[in-house]
Order: structure tokens, then C-alpha cells, then sequence
């Protein structure tokens, strides 16, 4: 393997740190042809090999390797990690027992000979197990001498991929690429330092986990590994003299979509239209439309996680899009449409009198989750809807923003703010004061305003989850449609 000052890849586009990330991915396999792309150099060479680590690296890999045109296998390797602190690794261990080792770090834990080979034993043991189960019968893996193309669906912290790194160059590759969909700020900064080249499609600073960043992100079974190293593997075979660059015609196409409950939408209202994704989960309770928070949109990462929890209750969920592209374009230069909060409230009450058309006979009660100056949006709104909204929940929000319109919602509000927010909890004390409806101000401890520390974020999704589920559960239950239809 070549040192580190190789030729490097174009690396990530970083996000603006005052926006919320604007990448999502379909699936991995939407993910892996978006990779192939920006790999498109390696394409019909004898010398490349690409490696997914499972399992859900793989399932990125294969479309990339299909791309490429080159042949696709798995790297097995584990990080070993520190007694009582296992995030940090103290070094990593592949399935054919080779192994690495931070002296420095064993060193500064304090770690003994013997639990380091106990701790080596018991994980090359579950390795080799794995590789049995994946490889069915398949000879060990050989990189000598190769360009190798490390892939995963998506990093979250580094330390398994930086585990990989080093046990990849024990094994003598020529070159030595990383591949990955997505990774918080300064990964790839990091990796460069140990590859030849690293290529990611986005770095996010706004990252909490790498499912956010995908509309599917489904589990992979082992079998679901097992079969595609089968296809891999027939496909080299059936068509090694193919013209790999058929990439060309990949890029201008996109995968076919995962089988999903969500539907891409087109709201029309008053002469415009917004974008927007639908998703209905089956025994459905109720909708919650998000009303994002400034400089936002439907992609907000912490909204979908928020979605996500709320859809894994049988809560249907609708993001989309305040503004039009036109809007959002003159915005990012003036920010003064994001402030105009009964323009904003327009376009929820448009949204909902849209959802309602759209669903038809489907007597479902609707939520609002709004965040900043959305939550705002959402009060004014519900306060003109009283009749269609059963319930609200504000995340780090500044429903202060709402003014008179806050003593005429009729809507149980729950303000969800953080314990390190001090500003905006005393908007939203303020705001509490104001409500007449049924209220509570939840603070989330140790949260600041973004809710980025370690659970904050979990936490404001489960609050949400329990409060609509308690006014909008009681609302359908009370409806008249209710026992004659079922989703």
C-alpha cells in the first residue's frame, strides 16, 4: 500500500453548520450507486476489489461493485475495546487472527497480557463464526498487491472503520480507498491520514445516528449478506467482458425504491406547490405534520429521527417543505421569509386541508410537531383548526412567536425545551402562561437547543410519541367514523 500522501478523493461536501443536513438516501442501495459515481475512476480494472462490511455495508457495496464492474467480497474485523470504556479500542482483530494493536492506548488503560488475549479470544472466536456463516466455503480473502475499496452504509463514530483500516493494511493492498454514504464532521479528515483516499457523499454536523440519514434503513440479515456475495459472485463470472462504465447509464437513473410505506407528495395550495413526504403505517392512529424550524426542511435529520419513533407507534407522519425552492433560494440570502410567521401558519393550514382531501373517507385526527420558529407556525395555525388538530408538541420552539393567537388554541400543547436552553425556556414560560388549552413545559435535561448531547434527542421523540398517541388515540377513538374504517 502506497503512504498516505496519495492522490485523495474529493472527500465530503460539508454541510453549512447553521442548516440542518439536506442528504437522505433512499436506502443503501440508493447509496451505493450515488457512491459509484464519485468512484467511477476504478471502473473495469483488474486490480480493484471492493469490500463490504457487514451487514449493511454490504448491501451499499453491491451496487457499487455492480457499477465498477469488479468483484465484490467482505472484510471481518472487529475493534477490540478498552475493559469498562468498549467505544474506545485499544486495537482491532481480523478473522484470520491477524491483529492490531495501539500500544500507547493499552498503555494509558492499564490493560494486562492476559485480558488483552482474552478479550483477542473471545472476539476472534464470534468472527470466525461469522465468516464461516458468510463465506460458505469461499477461500480466505487475498488483497495482495490490490486497490481495495473499503465500503460501509455510513460511520458514525470511526472506530470500527479506523479498526478495519489497520487490519486491512497488514494484509499488503496496493491502494487503499475508503467508501461511505455519510459521517459526522472531521471523520474523513481523520481517515486520511491512514488511506490513500477517502470518498463520502456528506459530512453532517448535525449527526446523532447514520439511520437518519436514510428513508429505509431496515436491519440486514445474514441470509440477505449471504445471497448478495452469491449474485456478486455470479456476476463476475457471467460478465467479466461487459462494459462496466453501463455507470454512465446508472447515474442518470435511480434504483428502484425499497418497498416502503412512505410516498413522495405534492402539496397544491393557493397557486403553489410544496414537496413533501407521506408515510401511513398500517392501524394508523393519526397524522402529525412537521412544521421545521428556521432555515430547515423536510430532511431535517432531528425531525426524522422524531418521525421515525412516532411511525414505530402506528403515527403517520407528513414532512415537507414550508417554502417553495423559489422561497427557500431568496431566503438563504435575506432570511426573512423563515420569520414570517402567518405565512408560515398559511402553509400549515394549506398542508392540513391537503392531507384531509387527499385521505379521503379516512377519518384520522391530525398532530402538529413544530420546531423554532415552526412551532409558532403550528399554534397560529391549530388556533384557526381547532376542529381538525388534536394536539401539538413544540421542540426547542418559539411559540412567544404566536402572540395573541396563542389564548385562542384549543389544542393540548406540550413545549418540549432544553435544560441548558435558558433563553428559550423563558420564551416558553412565557408562551405557557398565555395557553388556555390543556399545557405542559417538559425540559429535557442536560439538552441544549439543537438537543445534540447523547439521548436528548431520543428523549424529546418519545415525549412526543406518548402525547400523541394519548390525545390522538382518545380523539379517533371518540370519532363517529372510527368503528367503520380501519387503515
Amino acid at each position: 500500500m502506497s503512504s498516505g500522501t496519495g492522490v485523495q478523493g474529493e472527500g465530503c461536501n460539508g454541510a453549512g453548520m447553521g442548516a440542518e443536513a439536506e442528504m437522505v438516501f433512499k436506502n443503501r442501495e440508493d447509496a451505493g450507486w450515488q457512491l459509484a459515481r464519485k468512484l467511477a475512476v476504478y471502473a473495469g480494472r483488474k486490480d480493484v476489489i471492493v469490500l463490504g462490511i457487514p451487514r449493511g455495508g454490504v448491501e451499499v457495496a453491491f451496487p457499487v461493485a455492480q457499477a465498477l464492474g469488479v468483484p465484490m467480497d467482505i472484510f471481518l474485523s472487529k475493534k477490540l475495546g478498552v475493559p469498562g470504556q468498549e467505544e474506545l479500542a485499544f486495537g482491532a482483530v481480523a478473522a484470520d487472527g491477524s491483529r492490531y494493536v495501539n500500544e500507547r492506548i493499552v498503555a494509558v488503560a492499564g490493560i494486562e497480557d492476559e485480558e488483552m488475549e482474552r478479550i483477542t479470544s473471545a472476539t476472534l472466536k464470534t468472527l470466525r463464526e461469522r465468516e464461516t456463516r458468510f463465506r460458505a466455503g469461499r477461500g480466505p480473502l487475498d488483497v495482495t498487491g490490490q486497490t481495495v475499496i473499503l465500503v460501509d452504509d455510513g460511520i458514525a463514530t470511526g472506530a470500527s472503520m479506523e479498526a478495519a483500516v489497520q487490519m486491512l493494511k497488514k494484509m499488503g493492498p496496493a491502494r487503499l480507498v475508503v467508501a461511505f454514504p455519510v459521517a459526522p464532521v472531521g471523520i474523513s479528515a481523520r481517515l486520511r491520514r491512514e488511506v490513500d483516499e477517502v470518498v463520502c457523499l456528506e459530512e453532517e454536523p448535525d449527526f446523532f445516528a447514520v439511520g437518519q440519514f436514510y428513508r429505509d434503513f431496515s436491519q440486514v440479515s445474514d441470509e440477505e449478506v449471504i445471497d448478495l456475495m452469491k449474485k456478486a459472485e455470479e456476476t463476475v463470472a457471467t460478465d467479466a467482458g461487459a462494459n462496466p462504465m453501463a455507470l454512465a447509464d446508472a447515474a442518470e437513473n435511480d434504483p428502484p425504491a425499497a418497498k416502503s410505506e412512505e410516498t413522495e407528495v405534492r402539496i397544491q395550495m393557493g397557486g403553489l406547490t410544496l414537496e413533501g413526504v407521506l408515510h401511513l403505517p398500517q392501524n394508523c392512529v393519526g397524522v402529525v405534520l412537521f412544521a421545521h424550524g428556521s432555515g430547515s426542511s423536510r430532511f431535517s435529520p432531528r425531525n426524522r429521527y422524531v418521525a421515525k419513533v412516532l411511525q414505530q407507534r402506528q403515527i403517520g407522519t407528513l414532512l415537507f417543505d414550508l417554502l417553495t425552492r423559489e422561497e427557500e433560494q431568496e431566503d438563504e440570502w435575506t432570511a426573512r421569509i423563515r420569520f414570517d410567521i402567518p405565512l408560515l401558519a398559511e402553509r400549515m393550514e394549506g398542508a392540513t386541508q391537503w392531507l384531509e382531501g387527499y385521505l379521503g373517507s379516512r377519518n384520522l385526527p391530525f398532530g402538529y410537531f413544530g420546531a423554532s420558529t415552526g412551532a409558532a407556525a403550528a399554534l397560529v395555525a391549530a388556533a384557526k383548526l381547532p376542529d381538525k388538530v388534536g394536539a401539538i408538541v413544540s421542540r426547542g420552539g418559539r411559540p412567544d412567536l404566536a402572540g395573541d393567537a396563542l389564548e385562542h388554541v384549543q389544542v393540548p400543547t406540550l413545549l418540549l425545551v432544553g435544560g441548558l436552553d435558558d433563553v428559550v425556556i423563558g420564551l416558553n414560560e412565557e408562551a405557557l402562561a398565555r395557553l388556555r388549552c390543556e399545557k405542559k413545559l417538559q425540559i429535557i435535561p442536560g439538552a441544549t437547543h439543537l438537543f445534540e448531547e447523547p439521548g436528548t434527542l431520543e428523549a424529546v421523540a418519545e415525549a412526543a410519541a406518548a402525547w400523541f398517541i394519548r390525545h390522538l388515540g382518545t380523539r379517533r377513538a371518540s370519532s363517529p367514523a372510527f368503528s367503520a374504517f380501519r387503515l
